[in-house]
């Protein structure tokens, strides 16, 4: 859960890199297909394919997220009317709260119960999201309400 990757660094440094498997409340896992996260149910010999993420912890709820070893980071950007998940090939330990540019890869952790969302701290109100249907990218909703999308994750310590 969350709260145990809560913790204070000390110096510009942040803690160190954990890893955690995330998978939303439909019990589908992250993973990628042509360089694009997706959500879906992985079986049998597929079961490899699943990305864990790796999370630096920035401040209590508050952290960065990576996958591949922390290589390539999760983003929110904003271009016009769209808001959208970008990977990006930058070193998450090499990411720093106080850089504005880096906002773009914060995530604010909120728990309800045994599930936590994520929201874009550089898109207030957009939150991490899977479609209904497997298979599809993973993405952001503004409407996190909404049947549509699945916005509750359940995210644990590898």
């Amino acid at each position: 859960m969350a709260a145990e990757i809560a913790c204070h660094p000390s110096g510009k440094r942040p803690c160190r890199m954990q890893v955690f498997r995330i998978w939303d409340i439909n019990q589908k896992t992250f993973y990628l297909r042509n360089n694009q996260l997706v959500a879906g149910y992985l079986q049998g010999s597929n079961t490899k394919l699943e990305e864990k993420l790796d999370v630096v912890p920035i401040e209590p709820h508050t952290v960065f997220l990576g996958i591949h070893g922390g290589k390539l980071c999760l983003s929110c950007v904003k271009s016009g009317d769209e808001t959208r998940l970008q990977l990006e090939a930058v070193n998450i330990t090499d990411l720093s709260k106080s850089k504005d540019q880096d906002k773009r890869f914060t995530f604010i952790l909120s728990d309800s119960g045994p599930t936590t969302r994520f929201e874009s701290a550089a898109c207030p109100g957009w939150f991490l999201c899977t479609a209904l249907e497997a298979d599809r990218p993973v993405s952001f909703t503004n409407t996190p309400e909404e049947a549509r999308t699945v916005t509750k994750f359940y995210f644990q310590k590898d």
